[in-house]
């Protein structure tokens, strides 16, 4: 028989690298943070095993739940390299709570989780309070994550991020509705910059310049170029809520993310239908001048790789764009109109930016 070596170390979890009374710590220190999202439904606060939410509080009579699960890619690396997460979370929650809305849901709860090698209590708070910033925008609640220290799988100063929503919504009051036709009209909200898509293209584009991230940003010399890429996204939910409710004319909504306006259109007009774009209507933000001008895109490629100033679009009957240009932002816009698909492309363009000027 073997003995055990006398000099064999006691492990113990925390030195192994994960801190059981850290990650307490942080659920203590964010339950005032959730406790702000409370809205009606919600039967449970954090740190239970599961969230509860009851939906008939809610008032619906026949329900269809909606549910997305989304991050933030690679803007997620801009943030901890900058030490600037303050946002991030915002950012996390409007790419689940836009991909709801867009069914005509409205967001009910919100989950996160947050994965790093080394729990550092502040920029965890720091996080998860810009998470709970992003669900009181939604109007849906913090109900419960997940905080996962593992050392070996990230870096001591890297995390990682996930967030998970569901909505729900009336079933007739689904969106996209059946009777998109010939001659609707495409209406065009703004974003509030590069939102959190194209940011593997943009960080190449960065080392390609040789800018640093505290070097005032080329678009906007009054920021650095980290500070101004790190704009949050905007969250629509409330907007376009409003919009759906008072107008009754909102047939389709499209939250434009990764491919941009030529991919996302078509996942919710039907296939024998096209998107005529208007490109000379779209107002292209300094932002993405900049980045045309440095990565030599084409138009159609600006529009499959970024949201070019779009950030979520609007379809409507032609006899209905008035009311709903005044129900939305002041700054949305006609962009395009619902033509014959005939065999051609889902979404054709004409047209060329306007005020595509060289960013100096």
């Amino acid at each position: 028989m073997t003995a055990a070596p006398k000099d064999k170390a006691h492990l113990t979890y925390r030195n192994a690298g994960v801190d059981i009374d850290a990650g307490n710590a942080l659920v203590k220190a964010i339950g005032p943070l959730t406790a702000k999202t409370r809205r009606k439904g919600v039967l449970s606060g954090i740190g239970g095993f599961g969230g509860l939410f009851d939906l008939k509080a809610c008032g619906f009579k026949d329900p269809v739940l909606v549910a997305a699960t989304d991050g933030v890619g690679t803007k997620l690396k801009l943030a901890i390299e900058m030490g600037k997460h303050d946002g991030i979370g915002i950012d996390l929650v409007a790419m689940n709570v836009n991909d709801i809305v867009v069914q005509g849901a409205e967001p009910l709860f919100f989950l996160d989780y947050f994965a790093c090698g080394k729990l550092e209590l502040g920029v965890a708070k720091t996080v998860i309070g810009s998470i709970a910033k992003g669900c009181e925008e939604a109007g849906c609640a913090l109900i419960g994550g997940e905080t996962a220290e593992m050392p070996g799988m990230y870096e001591t100063g890297d995390y990682d991020l996930a967030g998970f929503a569901v909505g729900a919504v009336e079933r007739q009051a689904l969106l996209p509705r059946k009777d998109i036709a010939l001659g609707d009209v495409i209406i065009g909200l703004p974003s509030s910059g590069v939102h959190a898509n194209g940011f593997s293209l943009l960080r190449s584009v960065v080392a390609q310049t040789g800018l640093r991230w505290s070097d005032p940003a080329p678009f906007a010399p009054n920021e650095t170029l980290g500070e101004a890429l790190l704009t949050p996204t905007l969250i629509y939910v409330r907007q376009l809520l409003e919009t759906i409710r008072t107008t009754g004319a909102v047939k389709a909504l499209a939250h434009i993310t990764g491919g941009g306006l030529i991919d996302n259109i078509p996942r919710v007009i039907p296939d024998r239908l096209a998107a005529a774009i208007d490109v000379n209507a779209i107002n292209l933000p300094p932002v993405f001048r900049w980045l045309q001008q440095e990565t030599g895109l084409d138009d159609a490629g600006m529009l499959r790789t970024f949201n070019c100033g779009v950030g979520m679009v609007v379809i409507v009957s032609a006899g209905e764009v008035d009311r709903v240009l005044k129900a939305l932002d002041d700054e949305a816009c006609l962009i395009g109109a619902i033509v014959p698909r005939e065999g051609g492309e889902a979404v054709r363009l004409k047209g060329t930016f306007r005020d595509s000027r060289s960013v100096t």
